[in-house]
């Protein structure tokens, strides 16, 4: 099973931040068993959602150089605010480190201005291509269909500058 978790991307400046939101509706699947009877976003998608925005900036400032980018490391993660059915999660992500494959960030979640989750995460960018058979194959199916999204997310894509401000 697999969760998108990012609904829109709202501003994304390459090599520097990202806001994204993701509306948080009762027809959610995971919502069905956390909690039935109040039901909250569980903790874990809260930082699936801040890893999605992270790996959308990180694609956006490296055309897409990588197919994989994954969490290695969530650090000093508070948790605040409960994220219920009907609200929006407010995800902002800013780059503290970027040394080679390895990219720290500084990310948080709010709803309605108040802190649903905040933490520092690590993640890893890699591709397929001499890891696997056809390696090189998939990661090309993988990142034609990470385009394809972003243009669902961010319709803004097509236009965006593709390298920070100076």
């Amino acid at each position: 099973m697999r969760f998108i978790l990012i609904d829109r991307i709202e501003e994304l400046i390459p090599r520097l931040r990202i806001r994204a939101i993701k509306n948080l509706s009762l027809g959610e699947e995971y919502l069905l068993e956390h909690f039935p009877l109040s039901p909250v976003m569980p903790g874990v998608f809260m930082i699936e959602a801040m890893t999605q925005a992270a790996a959308w900036l990180i694609r956006v400032s490296e055309d897409f150089r990588h197919s994989l980018i994954l969490l290695k490391e969530a650090n000093n993660v508070k948790y605040g605010k409960f994220v219920e059915p009907g609200q929006t999660l407010r995800i902002d992500v800013t780059i503290q480190a970027w040394d080679g494959s390895v990219v720290t960030v500084k990310a948080s979640g709010s709803v309605e201005d108040r802190t649903a989750v905040q933490g520092r995460l690590t993640l890893e960018c890699s591709n397929l291509a001499g890891v696997v058979a056809d390696g090189e194959e998939l990661d090309e199916i993988i990142i034609a269909r990470q385009r394809e999204l972003l243009q669902i997310v961010w319709p803004a894509y097509s236009t965006a500058p593709r390298s920070a401000p100076e």
